[in-house]
């Protein structure tokens, strides 16, 4: 009787000593990313670092199959998602004043089944020095034509000439670049490699556009 209740007492203790232990350390985890959480800095759009003076922070985030939108952000400021109610199927595009940063004017152009003259127009009348921010949904290609096409590559594109029918797509450029844009993403529609099917995985790119100071 006395060994059983001496064992009993050895199991009580254990248990007591292995719950403190584990509370204790579950205790130091969390407060240990607590603390952590405070010393993270957090950066403009969420980027993995911050941007240098005279340059914006961006990230743009095309659309995942035709279930996802896409999203753009340009300093810290949400220009297109889905929670802003004001994406669409196809490109969607936005345009900033490339000294100030201010938001001009965004618009989602259907290229499946839209009409490319109201994309053409509006790509006619950007002007010199406005950066462009263009993220693909669904699919980005079917309607586009040649001139719809040299029209971003004066903006800086390199992909736009290859872009076919569901491929993804993400774009920073500017109106009357003069070198091709580092910020380009593209990604083919490819049934071998596709990520959903019918669709490429999503694209997410992010990055510090230069500031317009002429």
């Amino acid at each position: 009787g006395v060994i059983r209740y001496v064992v009993l007492l050895v199991m009580v203790l254990g248990t007591w000593f292995i719950v403190q232990m584990y509370f204790h350390h579950r205790w130091k985890a969390i407060s240990l990313r607590s603390w952590l959480g405070e010393q993270v800095p957090r950066h403009k759009c969420g980027n993995r670092k911050s941007c240098p003076q005279n340059h914006f922070a961006f990230k743009i985030i095309s659309g995942a199959a035709n279930v996802v939108g896409p999203s753009i952000c340009f300093d810290d400021m949400v220009l297109m998602s889905s929670v802003k109610n004001n994406i669409g199927r196809g490109l969607n595009i936005a345009l900033v004043n490339g000294t100030s940063g201010q938001l001009l004017k965004a618009d989602t152009f259907d290229m499946y089944s839209g009409d490319i003259t109201k994309l053409d127009t509006f790509l006619q009348e950007i002007k010199h020095g406005t950066i462009v921010l263009t993220a693909s949904y669904d699919d980005a290609a079917t309607k586009m034509n040649d001139k719809v096409r040299a029209h971003f590559v004066e903006m800086g594109s390199s992909h736009v000439n290859k872009l076919g029918f569901r491929d993804n797509w993400v774009f920073l450029g500017a109106k009357g670049l003069k070198t091709k844009s580092p910020f380009e993403e593209h990604i083919k529609n490819d049934k071998e490699t596709n990520k959903y099917d019918g669709w490429p995985e999503l694209l997410e790119m992010e990055g510090c556009a230069p500031r317009k100071m002429d």
